[in-house]
Protein backbone atom coordinates (compact mmCIF):
# COMPACT_ATOMS: atom_id res chain seq x y z
CA UNK A 1 0.00 0.00 0.00
CA UNK A 2 1.66 2.90 -1.22
CA UNK A 3 1.86 5.98 0.71
CA UNK A 4 0.99 9.72 0.57
CA UNK A 5 1.86 13.15 2.34
CA UNK A 6 -0.23 13.61 5.09
CA UNK A 7 -0.51 17.47 4.16
CA UNK A 8 2.73 19.08 4.66
CA UNK A 9 3.83 17.67 8.03
CA UNK A 10 6.24 15.96 6.17
CA UNK A 11 4.44 12.85 7.64
CA UNK A 12 3.47 9.59 5.26
CA UNK A 13 0.52 7.75 5.41
CA UNK A 14 -1.50 5.18 3.91
CA UNK A 15 -4.62 6.05 1.78
CA UNK A 16 -6.48 3.91 4.01
CA UNK A 17 -6.71 4.72 7.66
CA UNK A 18 -7.75 2.36 10.00
CA UNK A 19 -11.07 4.04 12.06
CA UNK A 20 -11.66 2.80 15.13
CA UNK A 21 -15.22 3.77 16.74
CA UNK A 22 -16.53 0.46 15.85
CA UNK A 23 -13.88 -1.05 19.08
CA UNK A 24 -15.48 -1.62 22.57
CA UNK A 25 -19.12 -2.18 23.70
CA UNK A 26 -20.82 0.20 20.86
CA UNK A 27 -19.55 -1.58 18.24
CA UNK A 28 -17.59 -5.09 18.31
CA UNK A 29 -17.51 -5.72 22.47
CA UNK A 30 -14.80 -8.39 21.94
CA UNK A 31 -11.11 -6.41 22.58
CA UNK A 32 -9.45 -9.34 21.48
CA UNK A 33 -10.93 -9.18 18.46
CA UNK A 34 -10.29 -5.66 17.29
CA UNK A 35 -6.78 -5.80 18.35
CA UNK A 36 -6.56 -8.79 15.95
CA UNK A 37 -7.92 -6.33 13.43
CA UNK A 38 -5.20 -3.29 13.83
CA UNK A 39 -2.75 -5.94 13.62
CA UNK A 40 -4.12 -7.29 10.29
CA UNK A 41 -4.69 -3.67 8.96
CA UNK A 42 -0.77 -3.04 10.08
CA UNK A 43 0.23 -6.22 8.39
CA UNK A 44 -1.75 -5.19 5.17
CA UNK A 45 0.08 -2.00 5.33
CA UNK A 46 -2.09 0.52 7.14
CA UNK A 47 0.19 2.75 8.81
CA UNK A 48 -2.44 5.42 9.69
CA UNK A 49 -4.99 4.95 12.70
CA UNK A 50 -7.64 7.26 13.98
CA UNK A 51 -9.52 6.71 17.29
CA UNK A 52 -10.75 10.01 19.85
CA UNK A 53 -11.09 9.39 23.54
CA UNK A 54 -15.62 9.18 23.53
CA UNK A 55 -15.35 6.19 21.58
CA UNK A 56 -16.78 3.14 23.38
CA UNK A 57 -17.45 5.51 26.25
CA UNK A 58 -15.42 6.58 29.11
CA UNK A 59 -12.12 6.21 26.52
CA UNK A 60 -12.45 2.23 25.98
CA UNK A 61 -11.42 2.87 22.41
CA UNK A 62 -8.35 4.70 23.00
CA UNK A 63 -7.95 1.73 25.78
CA UNK A 64 -8.03 -0.92 23.18
CA UNK A 65 -5.87 1.12 20.49
CA UNK A 66 -3.03 1.06 23.54
CA UNK A 67 -2.91 -2.15 23.81
CA UNK A 68 -2.90 -3.26 20.13
CA UNK A 69 -0.27 -0.78 19.66
CA UNK A 70 2.10 -2.71 22.53
CA UNK A 71 5.29 -2.83 20.68
CA UNK A 72 4.51 -1.72 17.47
CA UNK A 73 3.91 2.30 18.60
CA UNK A 74 6.85 3.19 15.94
CA UNK A 75 5.29 1.71 13.00
CA UNK A 76 1.92 3.45 13.07
CA UNK A 77 1.36 7.42 12.77
CA UNK A 78 -1.88 7.62 15.65
CA UNK A 79 -4.32 10.73 15.56
CA UNK A 80 -7.20 10.78 17.73
CA UNK A 81 -9.20 13.88 19.01
CA UNK A 82 -11.16 15.60 21.82
CA UNK A 83 -14.69 17.59 22.14
CA UNK A 84 -17.05 15.10 22.93
CA UNK A 85 -18.71 15.15 26.53
CA UNK A 86 -16.46 12.95 28.78
CA UNK A 87 -18.92 12.97 31.68
CA UNK A 88 -21.42 14.89 32.95
CA UNK A 89 -19.77 17.69 34.14
CA UNK A 90 -20.05 21.00 31.46
CA UNK A 91 -16.32 21.45 31.86
CA UNK A 92 -15.29 18.00 30.61
CA UNK A 93 -15.77 19.02 26.80
CA UNK A 94 -15.18 21.32 24.59
CA UNK A 95 -12.45 23.32 22.89
CA UNK A 96 -11.26 25.80 26.11
CA UNK A 97 -7.63 25.42 27.39
CA UNK A 98 -8.91 23.87 30.46
CA UNK A 99 -10.01 20.92 29.35
CA UNK A 100 -7.50 20.28 26.13
CA UNK A 101 -4.21 19.97 28.53
CA UNK A 102 -6.88 17.71 30.45
CA UNK A 103 -8.29 16.16 27.91
CA UNK A 104 -4.35 15.29 26.31
CA UNK A 105 -3.27 13.06 29.52
CA UNK A 106 -6.29 11.40 29.82
CA UNK A 107 -5.79 10.10 26.26
CA UNK A 108 -2.04 9.43 26.63
CA UNK A 109 -2.27 7.72 29.42
CA UNK A 110 -5.18 5.54 27.86
CA UNK A 111 -3.18 4.46 25.08
CA UNK A 112 -0.01 4.07 26.81
CA UNK A 113 1.83 6.50 24.67
CA UNK A 114 4.29 9.10 25.26
CA UNK A 115 3.03 11.78 22.49
CA UNK A 116 0.28 11.91 19.86
CA UNK A 117 1.31 12.20 16.02
CA UNK A 118 -2.30 13.99 15.34
CA UNK A 119 -4.55 15.76 18.05
CA UNK A 120 -7.59 16.72 15.93
CA UNK A 121 -10.83 18.73 17.66
CA UNK A 122 -13.26 17.49 17.16
CA UNK A 123 -16.19 19.62 16.28
CA UNK A 124 -16.08 23.08 15.73
CA UNK A 125 -17.28 25.08 19.00
CA UNK A 126 -18.78 28.52 18.08
CA UNK A 127 -18.88 30.03 21.98
CA UNK A 128 -15.07 29.39 21.82
CA UNK A 129 -12.16 31.45 20.72
CA UNK A 130 -10.28 29.81 18.29
CA UNK A 131 -7.21 31.40 19.43
CA UNK A 132 -7.93 29.72 22.70
CA UNK A 133 -7.89 26.48 21.40
CA UNK A 134 -4.58 26.74 19.30
CA UNK A 135 -2.70 28.37 21.67
CA UNK A 136 -3.65 25.18 24.37
CA UNK A 137 -2.61 23.13 20.89
CA UNK A 138 0.67 25.15 20.64
CA UNK A 139 1.97 24.65 23.82
CA UNK A 140 1.35 20.57 23.46
CA UNK A 141 3.05 20.31 20.63
CA UNK A 142 6.01 22.88 22.56
CA UNK A 143 5.60 20.23 25.50
CA UNK A 144 6.63 17.02 22.85
CA UNK A 145 2.93 16.18 23.91
CA UNK A 146 2.01 16.25 20.21
CA UNK A 147 3.07 16.30 16.97
CA UNK A 148 0.41 18.13 14.38
CA UNK A 149 -2.63 19.37 15.40
CA UNK A 150 -6.18 19.50 12.67
CA UNK A 151 -9.39 19.78 13.10
CA UNK A 152 -13.08 17.98 11.86
CA UNK A 153 -15.80 19.09 10.48
CA UNK A 154 -14.96 22.55 9.95
CA UNK A 155 -17.04 24.36 7.52
CA UNK A 156 -14.60 26.57 4.67
CA UNK A 157 -14.66 30.00 6.10
CA UNK A 158 -13.81 28.41 9.31
CA UNK A 159 -10.78 26.78 8.43
CA UNK A 160 -9.56 30.13 6.65
CA UNK A 161 -10.07 32.23 9.85
CA UNK A 162 -8.32 29.37 11.99
CA UNK A 163 -5.20 29.25 9.16
CA UNK A 164 -5.40 33.69 9.68
CA UNK A 165 -5.10 33.03 13.72
CA UNK A 166 -2.07 31.16 13.20
CA UNK A 167 -0.44 33.22 11.54
CA UNK A 168 -1.43 36.40 12.84
CA UNK A 169 -0.30 34.75 16.36
CA UNK A 170 2.53 33.07 15.57
CA UNK A 171 0.45 29.99 16.75
CA UNK A 172 1.00 26.19 15.38
CA UNK A 173 -0.90 25.66 12.22
CA UNK A 174 -3.85 23.38 11.95
CA UNK A 175 -2.16 20.89 9.41
CA UNK A 176 -5.55 18.51 8.70
CA UNK A 177 -9.63 18.39 8.21
CA UNK A 178 -11.41 15.52 8.63
CA UNK A 179 -14.89 15.80 6.88
CA UNK A 180 -17.55 13.41 6.07
CA UNK A 181 -17.61 12.40 2.23
CA UNK A 182 -18.61 9.99 -0.16
CA UNK A 183 -20.52 9.54 -3.43
CA UNK A 184 -23.67 10.51 -1.74
CA UNK A 185 -21.84 13.49 0.41
CA UNK A 186 -20.21 15.59 -2.16
CA UNK A 187 -20.69 19.20 -0.62
CA UNK A 188 -17.34 19.27 0.76
CA UNK A 189 -16.31 19.66 -3.31
CA UNK A 190 -17.91 22.97 -3.24
CA UNK A 191 -15.66 25.08 -0.99
CA UNK A 192 -13.94 22.97 2.12
CA UNK A 193 -12.01 20.02 -0.44
CA UNK A 194 -10.62 23.54 -2.56
CA UNK A 195 -9.86 25.70 0.97
CA UNK A 196 -7.75 22.66 2.10
CA UNK A 197 -5.69 22.56 -1.23
CA UNK A 198 -4.66 25.92 -1.15
CA UNK A 199 -3.27 25.87 2.62
CA UNK A 200 -2.08 22.41 2.31
CA UNK A 201 -4.02 20.76 4.67
CA UNK A 202 -3.83 16.73 5.00
CA UNK A 203 -7.88 15.20 4.35
CA UNK A 204 -8.85 12.28 6.68
CA UNK A 205 -12.53 11.77 5.20
CA UNK A 206 -14.95 9.74 6.90
CA UNK A 207 -18.16 7.92 5.81
CA UNK A 208 -16.70 7.29 2.46
CA UNK A 209 -19.60 4.39 2.66
CA UNK A 210 -22.08 6.53 3.72
CA UNK A 211 -23.01 4.75 6.73
CA UNK A 212 -23.47 1.53 4.82
CA UNK A 213 -25.48 2.56 1.73
CA UNK A 214 -22.43 2.33 -0.55
CA UNK A 215 -22.07 -1.34 1.02
CA UNK A 216 -25.45 -2.11 -1.31
CA UNK A 217 -26.61 -3.96 1.71
CA UNK A 218 -29.28 -1.42 1.87
CA UNK A 219 -31.35 -1.70 -1.29
CA UNK A 220 -34.55 -1.52 -1.97
CA UNK A 221 -36.21 -5.20 -2.01
CA UNK A 222 -32.70 -6.17 -0.14
CA UNK A 223 -33.87 -8.16 3.34
CA UNK A 224 -30.80 -7.11 4.73
CA UNK A 225 -32.24 -4.36 8.18
CA UNK A 226 -30.52 -1.36 8.83
CA UNK A 227 -29.47 -2.00 12.35
CA UNK A 228 -31.13 0.23 15.06
CA UNK A 229 -27.25 1.58 16.03
CA UNK A 230 -27.13 3.20 12.40
CA UNK A 231 -31.25 3.89 12.44
CA UNK A 232 -30.85 6.12 15.86
CA UNK A 233 -27.49 8.12 14.48
CA UNK A 234 -28.48 8.47 10.51
CA UNK A 235 -32.30 7.67 10.23
CA UNK A 236 -32.69 10.44 7.81
CA UNK A 237 -30.24 9.12 5.91
CA UNK A 238 -30.48 5.47 6.15
CA UNK A 239 -34.36 5.96 4.74
CA UNK A 240 -33.88 8.93 2.60
CA UNK A 241 -35.42 8.31 -1.32
CA UNK A 242 -32.89 10.28 -2.71
CA UNK A 243 -30.18 8.37 -1.56
CA UNK A 244 -31.48 4.82 -2.54
CA UNK A 245 -32.19 6.28 -5.80
CA UNK A 246 -28.48 7.43 -6.65
CA UNK A 247 -27.25 4.03 -4.98
CA UNK A 248 -29.40 2.33 -7.63
CA UNK A 249 -27.67 4.20 -10.03
CA UNK A 250 -24.60 3.93 -8.96
CA UNK A 251 -24.66 -0.60 -8.82
CA UNK A 252 -25.16 -1.14 -12.62
CA UNK A 253 -21.64 1.41 -12.98
CA UNK A 254 -19.96 -0.60 -10.54
CA UNK A 255 -20.89 -4.08 -12.46
CA UNK A 256 -19.78 -2.54 -15.57
CA UNK A 257 -16.66 -1.77 -13.95
CA UNK A 258 -16.10 -5.20 -12.55
CA UNK A 259 -16.26 -4.05 -8.44
CA UNK A 260 -18.58 -4.33 -5.94
CA UNK A 261 -20.43 -1.66 -4.91
CA UNK A 262 -17.79 -0.67 -1.77
CA UNK A 263 -14.57 -1.12 -3.89
CA UNK A 264 -16.15 1.54 -6.39
CA UNK A 265 -16.78 3.81 -3.39
CA UNK A 266 -14.04 3.66 -1.84
CA UNK A 267 -11.33 4.12 -5.13
CA UNK A 268 -13.90 6.96 -5.86
CA UNK A 269 -13.17 9.18 -2.37
CA UNK A 270 -9.32 8.69 -2.46
CA UNK A 271 -9.77 9.73 -6.65
CA UNK A 272 -9.61 13.06 -5.64
CA UNK A 273 -6.67 14.75 -5.39
CA UNK A 274 -7.66 16.86 -2.24
CA UNK A 275 -7.94 13.98 -0.17
CA UNK A 276 -5.39 12.07 1.53
CA UNK A 277 -6.68 9.07 3.33
CA UNK A 278 -10.18 7.29 3.71
CA UNK A 279 -11.17 6.31 7.17
CA UNK A 280 -12.27 2.61 7.14
CA UNK A 281 -14.10 1.63 10.26
CA UNK A 282 -14.85 -2.14 10.14
CA UNK A 283 -16.44 -4.01 12.79
CA UNK A 284 -15.49 -7.49 12.05
CA UNK A 285 -12.38 -9.16 10.40
CA UNK A 286 -14.82 -9.96 7.83
CA UNK A 287 -15.34 -6.37 7.28
CA UNK A 288 -12.14 -5.78 7.14
CA UNK A 289 -10.68 -8.22 4.65
CA UNK A 290 -13.22 -7.25 2.01
CA UNK A 291 -12.24 -3.06 2.14
CA UNK A 292 -8.58 -4.68 1.89
CA UNK A 293 -9.26 -6.91 -1.30
CA UNK A 294 -10.09 -3.13 -2.89
CA UNK A 295 -6.75 -1.52 -2.01
CA UNK A 296 -5.24 -0.34 -4.83
CA UNK A 297 -7.94 0.27 -7.05
CA UNK A 298 -8.47 2.97 -9.50
CA UNK A 299 -10.92 4.13 -11.48
CA UNK A 300 -10.95 5.27 -14.74
CA UNK A 301 -12.29 8.76 -16.52
CA UNK A 302 -15.46 7.43 -18.03
CA UNK A 303 -16.48 5.45 -14.52
CA UNK A 304 -15.49 8.79 -12.94
CA UNK A 305 -17.93 10.34 -15.37
CA UNK A 306 -20.63 7.98 -15.21
CA UNK A 307 -20.39 8.70 -11.30
CA UNK A 308 -21.18 12.18 -11.92
CA UNK A 309 -24.31 11.97 -13.53
CA UNK A 310 -25.88 10.35 -10.91
CA UNK A 311 -24.71 12.49 -8.54
CA UNK A 312 -23.36 15.73 -9.71
CA UNK A 313 -19.73 16.99 -8.36
CA UNK A 314 -20.43 19.07 -5.15
CA UNK A 315 -23.92 17.59 -4.16
CA UNK A 316 -25.59 16.02 -1.39
CA UNK A 317 -28.53 14.15 -2.84
CA UNK A 318 -29.67 13.66 0.97
CA UNK A 319 -29.13 14.18 4.06
CA UNK A 320 -26.67 12.96 6.68
CA UNK A 321 -27.88 13.57 10.11
CA UNK A 322 -24.41 13.37 12.17
CA UNK A 323 -22.70 16.20 9.77
CA UNK A 324 -22.33 19.53 11.70
CA UNK A 325 -24.50 22.06 11.01
CA UNK A 326 -23.34 25.76 11.57
CA UNK A 327 -25.53 27.64 14.31
CA UNK A 328 -26.36 29.93 11.66
CA UNK A 329 -28.43 27.12 9.54
CA UNK A 330 -29.36 25.14 12.84
CA UNK A 331 -30.88 28.02 14.88
CA UNK A 332 -34.00 29.75 13.76
CA UNK A 333 -33.08 32.55 15.80
CA UNK A 334 -30.34 33.54 14.13
CA UNK A 335 -31.73 33.52 11.01
CA UNK A 336 -34.95 35.32 11.46
CA UNK A 337 -35.62 39.04 12.62
CA UNK A 338 -37.61 38.89 15.88
CA UNK A 339 -41.80 39.79 14.85
CA UNK A 340 -41.27 43.44 16.56
CA UNK A 341 -38.46 44.10 14.35
CA UNK A 342 -39.79 42.14 10.97
CA UNK A 343 -42.89 44.39 11.65
CA UNK A 344 -41.00 47.50 12.31
CA UNK A 345 -38.77 46.74 8.88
Amino acid sequence: MRTRPLGRTGIQVSPYCLGTMMFGPFGNPDPDDCVRIVHRALEAGINFIDTADVYGGDGETERIVGRALRGRRDDVVLATKFNGPMGTDPNRRGNSRRWIVTAVENSLRRLGVDHIDLYQVHHPEPGTDIEETLAALTDLMRAGKVRAIGHSSLPAAEIVEAQWVCERRGLARFRTEQPPYSILNRGIERDVLPVCERYGLGTLVWSPLASGLLTGRYREGVDEQVSSARMHWVPKHMTDKRNHDAVEGLVPIAERAGLSLTHLALAFVISHPAVTSAIIGPRTMAQLDDLLAGAGTTLDDDTLDQIDKVVPPGVNPGTLDIAYVPPALARADLRRRRTGDRAAA
